[in-house]
């Protein structure tokens, strides 16, 4: 690299040059610490971009995996773990040997950039030799000049040898190891078999070997860094033991990362082990409250920090009993009880059962209230005067440790033995120590607990509560919340009964989760049943939800496909903003992904066009709307993913939807929120009997109407009860073309013995019944005589108008 600086100099920036050197001074050393990650570095100093990452191939050859990054946090960049080398990706392109340099407008263009954030920025991937490829993010309004495109190419130029190097695996320095994680083959250093107690000619090269001299207590932790599985790159370090033919075990500290192989070979954990015995001064004491703690750190729920105290302590101090409560307003609510069965504790507790677990003032136990007072552990060995309350939980010795967080007290866990217990320094030291740790996870785990049940209460009102009786159809849904932390999601489903036997089926998915996109789910589901209630096609109601939300001036976007199916006809439009489109089954058990067109995202573009595609729906299909939750996952292509969810769609039994919906979630990834609407139609028994007039404003047209209707009612064999029929279209008519303008039309529908009348015209403004009317009023009396010889009457909207309608019930 130094002759090419030097013979090129001249035509070249300051900066490249610079940049240049740098680069130069890194590859002077073959495997410096960290030498990747300080490449890519340059990348922030010389390109000025605001992210940089390396991605190398898979061991199997089928993605591509992030090996480094450096700058922001790559999920403000919508940049992800791995990409299919096969795929459209930018990072994939750049690995088959194209530079890719895409602006904001590209970047939004992309059907799949669902996951792109919401401000602007530029995208670079640059091929790096020997496979993989650079990618880089920039932020600044005017992208990558000239300048920063001859960086990032020295950046990728730079990557190359040291990942071909690494990825043959180069000779490890006595104390570094190299494990190839999918054969469990393991080369190490000297140092380290020495730490292990093994002879280098006689070591078999298995980690299993080494895995079988460590403590069994701290296997499981050191499993969690030797298994991929359970991997993601990064660094890793972490304490275990080793056992030693005499005397106690050996502290050693690991700390390691995992590498992703080249193309053609296998990811690596590549590190160094070295000695950390000389920290460690009571290593049972110090081993127990370091489980407790990692366990602790991981406890989420108030019961969660319960059964990791119960664990860490129960065995170790061979306790017959331990209680763990929470301290909410002067009472004790135990939360965890170890055994669980009521018969094993005391009567008061018992006689103070609440549904699951027990809940007792703390004055009822004055002893235990003094404990909570003074803050520090106590115990009391067998035969000490104690309440009964207490007494019965430890007859042969108790331990109180009150749960401190702070300047408040948390709660109390109570330790009980039934023989007479003898308790060493050792062991009060272990209490007072869990006690700390126990309290601060309590008050973690109680907000926790409190957020959950309040996000999870508002998720539950955003969504409807149940599923409307479709005629003709049967639908059920299911939505399934991430897994990851209290994060609210923003996918949702809706079932719109419409007028003439038409029904709505909506899903979608807001960006993000947060409490943001949960309340934006809401205005956005709210806004879809509005304009489809008002009755407009579906187009304009997905359209108008585009504008809705473009005028919100949020910076969050939603997919939505929305489908209306006709009940009586067996045939629906779908229109698809940004969303999968539906899956069909039909009856015979073949499955087909609809080929609908499909519009932007909503909120993307304010002047967009939404298509219409239609479907066909035999007695039998089964429409299965989803959201990406269900079929994406990191490491394989989405495409792929509906095309397994049609698969397994195909293989359900479609009489029982419950059950099917249930097993399509099971098969989740869980890694986002999922949302599923599945509507079997079954088509109608019976078909109504429809006809339309439309009413002409001439001075005949209230006769004209009222003929027609009697024509129709005698076509259909109605002789008997239609002169309230008659006067209804006569008064209904009459108000429509005196109070409004425009077209009007009148709608005859008879559904066994139900005789439907609807006047529809061009005014939103409902008709109101009057409270009273005097002797010399020449108006108002339209309604009351509608409302007088009908079953019942209403008027709904119906896209730029109204509809105001009137049901008959005839004789047989």
């Amino acid at each position: 690299m130094a002759n090419v600086v030097g013979e090129g100099a001249a035509g070249r920036s300051t900066r490249t040059l610079r940049a240049e050197g740098a680069l130069t001074a890194i590859a002077a050393d073959p495997r410096p610490p960290g030498r990747t990650r300080r490449i890519l570095e340059q990348a922030l100093v010389f390109a000025d971009v605001a992210f940089a990452a390396v991605y190398t191939l898979s061991a199997d050859g089928e993605l591509l995996h992030l090996a480094e990054s450096v700058g922001v946090p790559r999920t403000l960049c919508g940049v992800r773990d791995s990409y299919p080398v096969a795929g459209r990706a930018p990072v994939a392109e750049a690995h088959r040997g194209r530079p890719v340099w895409l602006e904001p407008d590209d970047l939004a263009a992309q059907a799949q950039s669902r996951r792109v954030p919401s401000r602007d920025f530029f995208l670079a991937a640059l091929p790096v030799r020997g496979g993989g490829c650079l990618l880089a993010v920039s932020e600044r309004a005017d992208g990558f000049g000239a300048d920063d495109r001859r960086c990032l190419g020295l950046v990728a130029d730079a990557l190359a040898p040291p990942a071909r190097a690494a990825a043959e695996g180069a000779d490890l320095r006595p104390d570094g190891f190299s494990l190839v994680m999918d054969t469990g083959r393991v080369r190490v250093g000297e140092d380290i078999l020495e730490l292990f107690g093994l002879d280098p000619d006689g070591f078999d090269g298995r980690v299993e070997t080494l895995l079988g001299l460590t403590v069994p207590e701290d296997l499981p932790s050191l499993m969690s860094v030797v298994e991929a599985d359970h991997m993601t790159i990064g660094d890793r370090e972490l304490e275990f033991r080793v056992l030693q033919p005499a005397g106690p075990p050996r502290w050693l500290r690991l700390r390691g990362r995992l590498v992703h192989g080249g193309e053609g070979s296998p990811a690596r954990l590549v590190g160094s082990v070295a000695d950390a015995s000389t920290v460690r001064s009571d290593i049972t004491d110090v081993a127990r409250i370091q489980r407790l703690a990692a366990a602790l750190a991981t406890a989420v729920t108030v019961r969660d920090v319960g059964r990791a105290v119960v664990a860490a302590l129960r065995r170790p101090l061979r306790a017959d009993r331990i209680a763990l409560a929470e301290l909410e307003n002067e009472r004790l609510v135990v939360t965890v009880l170890d055994p669980p069965e009521p018969e094993a504790w005391p009567e008061l507790w018992r006689a103070e059962w609440r549904t699951e677990w027990p809940d007792a003032p703390v004055r009822t136990m004055p002893t235990l209230a003094a404990a909570l007072r003074e803050g520090r552990a106590r115990i009391w060995p067998a035969g000490s005067p104690l309440e009964p309350a207490l007494a019965e939980v430890g007859p042969g010795g108790l331990a109180v440790l009150p749960l401190p967080a702070g300047n408040r007290m948390a709660g109390a866990c109570l330790i009980g033995w039934d023989a007479p217990h003898d308790f060493g320094p050792d062991e009060r030291a272990l209490l007072t120590a869990a006690a700390g740790l126990a309290g601060q996870a309590l008050i973690r785990a109680r907000a926790f607990d409190a957020e959950h049940e309040l996000v999870g209460m508002l998720q539950r009102q955003l969504l409807p509560r149940r599923l409307p009786r479709l005629p003709g159809a049967v639908a059920v849904a299911r939505y399934l919340p991430s897994t990851a932390g209290l994060e609210l999601g923003g996918d949702w489903y809706d079932v719109i009964p419409l007028p003439d036997h038409h029904v709505a089926l909506v899903i979608g998915d807001v960006q993000g989760h947060s409490a943001g996109a949960a309340t934006l789910m809401g205005q956005m589901r709210t806004a879809l049943r509005a304009y489809a209630v008002e009755g407009h096609p579906p187009d304009v109601v997905v359209s108008r939800s585009n504008r809705l939300l473009m005028d919100m001036e949020t910076d969050l976007f939603a997919t939505c496909c929305y489908v209306d199916v006709d009940m009586e006809e067996g045939s629906a439009w779908c229109v698809r903003a940004g969303h999968l489109p539906p899956v069909l089954r039909h009856p015979d058990g073949r499955t087909e992904i609809a080929e609908a067109e499909g519009g932007p995202p909503l909120g993307v573009v304010r002047q967009s066009d939404f298509p219409m595609s239609p479907l066909r729906l035999r007695p039998g299909t089964m429409v299965a709307l989803t959201t990406d939750g269900l079929v994406e996952s990191p490491g394989s292509d989405i495409d792929e993913g509906m095309n397994r969810f049609a698969r397994h769609l195909s293989a359900a039994d479609p009489a029982h939807l419950g059950p099917v919906a249930d097993a399509l979630l099971g098969k989740a990834p869980r890694g986002d929120d999922v949302a599923l609407l599945l509507m079997r139609y079954d088509g109608m028994t019976f078909r109504p009997l429809r006809e339309s007039w439309t009413v002409w404003r001439v001075p005949q047209a209230v006769g004209h109407a009222r003929r027609f209707t009697r024509r129709t009612l005698r076509s259909w064999g109605v002789s008997a009860d239609i002169d309230g029929a008659l006067l209804a279209v006569s008064e209904l008519v009459t108000n429509a073309l005196v109070h409004t303008d425009g077209q009007v039309r009148l709608d005859i529908t008879l559904v066994n013995d139900r005789l439907r009348l609807a006047v529809a015209d061009a005014s939103p403004r409902t008709p109101v019944k009057p409270t009273s009317i005097g002797w010399e009023a020449t108006g108002g009396r339209g309604i009351l005589l509608v409302e007088a010889v009908s079953a019942t009457w209403g008027a709904l909207p119906v896209s730029g108008g109204k509809q105001v309608w009137a049901e008959f019930v005839l004789r047989p």
